[in-house]
């Protein structure tokens, strides 16, 4: 047996530790690693408080009680001892002609005739243009709950305001269209826009980024060109989002203005002549995501193993066959992952829309990608800038409705990679 001990009087070898010094030096390292330990568990406990500060806020502001007023007495408007609730829909048409304007009569039949309107349909716009209720005072959830004394004090000082604890995220907010009135006010146009674009930047900027990715990993040669462009790839994907609004003006809703508004496919009415449609929010949208998705995607395809390549190449495949057939498939549960953390970014964006001219307030639904447009974050945007208090309660249910929308498009996407890793 070797005698590996050290003659007294040398020095320690390079690289080897001391016996007398080994025990000092493991306590410290166990203390470093404690010391990191505590700051991680603080930076996520910081996390999970900020978080959770978050959705309070935006909970407290959804939920609570609602004072408002009429600015005609529903009472009066009974006929021969019925109830507006219960009157039928010709009285209905009759108490709106004679209660509003001849010009807003005439425009609300051009929208859409009478007759053809629903019972419901009529009542609601007697509610909106004849009755109409407007709200005197608004309380936070925690307002409600532990100053209740408070709030019915206001109620017996006001006993013509009508009092209600109302969820303002209700089924009526979600089918309902934007109005000045927030009690009518919706987001059924926002959410139809948001998704309108959505659809257009993923199917633009996934098959397009992949395809980069592909290209980049499998067939580009290691070049100074080529360099050049990862590093630009990588470089582009720390870009201020207004900067790709600012390309988006300048490239789809100026240059390409006959294209993204429609007119030279002639698409009628939903067309618009300056571009600012939802084609050129989703385009805008693509580039500003496509970097990171291209980056996720070379990523995803570095991961595969190249024993895998050469297998395929061994049996007589060419390289298109193997990317296709065994490089794609086992890189695309990665790629996915990439493109679902893109897409929430792209939901979320509000200043590259601005730019493009997405509309603060629109009372009609997009019927095609050449209509304009507004979207959630917009829509939450201009009520949050709105000085009344009950426009801000709107904005706390359009930011639950997003977070809805955001987590139900993002868990369809978890699922579908989840299947086609399980399919490898």
């Amino acid at each position: 047996m070797n005698d590996t001990r050290r003659p007294a009087g040398l020095a320690p070898i390079e690289g080897q530790y001391d016996s007398g010094d080994f025990e000092p030096r493991l306590t410290q390292r166990h203390r470093q690693g404690v010391v990191w330990q505590a700051l991680f568990l603080a930076s996520t406990l910081i996390g999970i408080v900020a978080l959770s500060a978050l959705l309070y806020n935006i909970f407290n502001q959804a939920f609570g009680y609602v004072a408002y007023k009429s600015e005609l007495n529903p009472a009066s408007l009974a006929v021969n001892g019925v109830p507006l609730q219960q009157l039928p829909k010709a009285e209905l048409v009759n108490i709106l002609q004679e209660n509003v304007s001849k010009g807003l009569f005439r425009r609300l039949e051009d929208d859409q005739p009478f007759a053809q309107r629903s019972r419901k349909d009529v009542y609601d716009l007697v509610v909106q243009y004849v009755v109409q209720y407007k709200v005197e005072e608004a309380w936070t959830l925690q307002e409600s709950i532990f100053a209740r004394d408070q709030v019915m004090q206001y109620a017996s000082k006001n006993p013509d305001a009508v009092l209600r604890f109302v969820s303002w995220i209700n089924p009526a907010f979600i089918t309902s269209q934007q109005s000045s009135n927030p009690i009518e006010a919706g987001v059924l146009t926002a959410i139809l826009g948001s998704l309108w674009t959505i659809a257009i930047t993923i199917l633009f900027a996934f098959p397009v980024g992949v395809g980069a990715a592909i290209y980049l990993e499998e067939y580009a040669l290691d070049t100074p060109i080529n360099r050049i462009i990862r590093v630009n790839i990588n470089n582009l994907a720390g870009v201020p989002s207004i900067i790709y609004g600012m390309l988006g003006l300048a490239i789809f809703v100026r240059l390409l203005g006959p294209l993204t508004s429609g007119a030279i496919f002639q698409a009628g009415k939903s067309a618009t002549s300056n571009g600012r449609t939802i084609l050129s929010a989703g385009l805008t949208l693509g580039l500003l995501i496509l970097p990171v998705i291209i980056i996720n995607a070379q990523e995803a395809i570095k991961a595969v193993p190249n024993s895998l390549r050469q297998a395929s190449f061994g049996l007589g495949a060419t390289k298109w066959q193997t990317v296709w057939h065994h490089v794609l498939p086992n890189a695309l549960p990665g790629i996915l992952t990439g493109t679902i953390l893109s897409v929430s970014r792209a939901i979320g964006e509000t200043a590259p829309l601005v730019v493009v001219g997405a509309a603060t307030f629109l009372n009609f639904l997009p019927e095609s990608v050449f209509a304009k447009f507004t979207t959630l974050p917009i829509q939450i945007y201009q009520w949050t800038s709105r000085p009344q208090d009950e426009f801000r309660n709107l904005a706390a249910a359009a930011i639950i409705v997003l977070l809805i929308l955001l987590l139900t498009l993002n868990a369809s996407a978890v699922l579908l990679r989840n299947r086609l890793s399980r399919r490898i």
